[in-house]
């Protein structure tokens, strides 16, 4: 913002003093307007706040004075947002019979009704992040406060059936901006993005949305799927299949 005022000075100063068009400010301006929009949906750039999007590389130990670090190697993490769903049991079923851990990232009002799926993400091993409450389209015109709220809300609807302290926030459309940076940081979570979007939201082929994630996907990767959607849980063995036959290896978040 800084920079932009100083460039916006600088043209204005351009225009009065040397003549120059008065369009050169409008392009400064419209720069400007580019560049947070795509800050605020991109969320990898960490524009407004830091995203975990990838898995680090290395793991690091220190135990009894020695210190170790290790090569994670080829793991990736399967991550589903929007349940629990109607595919939420099938999907959970395909995990644990390909003996894979993964992330759930769910909405608070999807809980009610569905306890025993939220259980049972727990009991095999899986991690439970949170996606909001609402999930509403007018979620990021909220105020931080409004957003702290249905973080809040929604850690305590999974708290009440796991017990269990919840850390994990993924933004709904992986939009951010500065009241949620504050609702976040207010609320003590970390913010979870990815690095491969698979877009089965909108995919109609199975075969060409396995085909897209296997010619895009690589180490440390966080791969971004839906378990509300009839495709995913179609194309998840599949899947599961051909990352194992390649030596990727799962790891939950």
């Amino acid at each position: 913002m800084l920079f932009f005022i100083l460039l916006v000075l600088h043209v204005a100063a351009g225009i009065y003093f040397n003549g120059y068009s008065a369009w050169w400010l409008l392009a400064c301006v419209l720069a400007l307007v580019s560049i947070l929009a795509l800050g605020s949906i991109l969320i990898h750039w960490n524009f407004y706040m830091p995203s975990v999007n990838t898995l680090p590389i290395l793991k690091v130990n220190f135990n009894r004075g020695q210190l170790s670090v290790l090569q994670r190697g080829r793991q990736v993490a399967l991550t589903f947002d929007d349940g629990p769903a109607a595919h939420t049991e099938a999907i959970l079923d395909i995990l644990k019979k390909e003996g894979v851990q993964a992330t759930f990232f769910l909405i608070g009002k999807n809980i009610e009704g569905r306890e025993a799926l939220v259980q049972r993400m727990l009991a095999e091993g899986h991690s439970i992040g949170n996606h909001s409450f609402d999930h509403g389209f007018n979620f990021d015109w909220q105020s931080a406060a409004k957003m702290e709220q249905e973080i809040l809300r929604t850690n305590e609807a999974i708290e009440a059936i796991t017990g269990t302290p919840v850390k994990l926030f993924r933004p709904p459309y992986g939009v951010t901006n500065p009241n949620l940076a504050k609702a976040v940081r207010n609320s003590g979570m970390k913010s979870m993005g990815w690095s491969l979007r698979s877009m089965d939201t909108v995919a109609k082929d199975k075969d060409q949305l396995l085909g897209k994630i296997m010619s895009k996907v690589k180490a440390g990767d966080i791969i971004l799927l839906h378990d509300r959607c009839a495709i995913t849980e179609t194309v998840l063995p599949e899947l599961i299949k051909s990352l194992k036959e390649q030596d990727y290896t799962f790891a939950s978040l």
